[in-house]
């Protein structure tokens, strides 16, 4: 096991250098200055040629591509990401500041997307081609196509102004975190209940359930025991991937219902032009995302005795 997982932590190097320049590239590609731009807002009004020329000397913006793009390297080495152009904070120290909010909306929508997907799935499962099958089979193709944004709208509407069971927007509290959770996580459900529903059904059929059935074993206790376990493990693979997904989908998310993540940052720090801080931001999300994926590959084992890790 220790060797397996060395060798897929010395995989994870390359893959987040080409990430880590891919970001870099992309974004001294965009348009604006962004010692213009901080100038702009801390003395308003036009700005001269020799402010801007200064603070970008001051910033090392005038030093070659390859020069900062090997400079941040050496920071993300010694640990360091940084210090935020805009906010003039360490990169790590808001990073910490914003992660709590970020990790809480991603694990509340992943248990929801993980609770709502399992139970359809199975209940599809049970009674194929049945009403049951046919309603939660509309649910999920409606959850999978419908827009992050959209469905938060809607959760807003209904909860927080018709029936006022939940604020509508915020940080502070559990009841705030219900509605952008459900928004995140009904998305996700869509694809998890089907892909749970064709694997127990397929896992119904196999030759060990039949003799389980043979011995006079109850349904329910067949389902628990024996056919769950096995039916869930191409759901662990999309359960690290919907993961992913939500870190993706917390920008909209953290924006809808105005709460104070790494996802609504990042898109504040691009339009700031705030390289330090987009970058690490985006990094360490990358980070999250192959961390989930890692557990996921180690869960396999322990889901199914017949996969063994060399």
């Amino acid at each position: 096991m220790l060797a397996y997982l060395g060798r897929r932590l010395a995989q994870l190097v390359p893959v987040l250098l080409l990430i880590s320049l891919i970001v870099f590239l992309i974004l001294h590609a965009l348009p604006g200055d962004p010692a213009m731009l901080m100038l702009a807002g801390a003395e308003g009004g036009a700005v001269s040629a020799e402010r801007i020329a200064e603070l970008q000397e001051a910033m090392g913006l005038n030093d070659p591509l390859p020069v900062q793009y090997g400079r941040f390297l050496l920071g993300i080495l010694r640990g360091d990401l940084g210090e935020s152009i805009r906010l003039r904070t360490p990169v790590t120290e808001v990073i910490l500041e914003r992660f709590a909010f970020t990790i809480q909306l991603s694990l509340g929508g992943l248990a929801c997307a993980l609770l709502l997907g399992i139970t359809t799935g199975v209940l599809s499962a049970l009674r194929p081609n049945g009403w049951t099958d046919v309603l939660f089979s509309l649910m999920a193709y409606f959850g999978m196509s419908m827009p992050l944004f959209w469905l938060g709208l809607m959760l807003i509407f209904l909860f927080a102004f018709q029936l006022k069971w939940f604020p509508p927007s915020g940080s502070e509290g559990l009841d705030r975190l219900v509605l952008p959770s459900l928004t995140l996580g009904f998305v996700s459900a869509g694809a998890i209940s089907r892909l749970t529903r064709s694997s127990l059904v397929e896992v119904l059929h196999e030759d060990y359930i039949r003799t389980a059935q043979a011995k006079g074993l109850a349904r329910h206790r067949i389902v628990q025991r024996h056919a769950l376990k096995n039916a869930l493990i191409p759901v662990v693979t999309i359960v690290g991937l919907q993961f992913g997904g939500m870190l993706a989908g917390a920008v909209v998310t953290e924006t809808v219902f105005s709460r104070p993540g790494l996802g609504r940052l990042v898109v504040q720090a691009i339009l700031w032009k705030d390289y330090p801080l987009a970058q690490g931001i985006i990094l360490f999300m990358a980070v999250l995302f192959l961390s989930a994926n890692l557990l996921v590959d180690i869960s396999y084992a322990w889901l199914d005795p017949r996969i063994r890790i060399h």
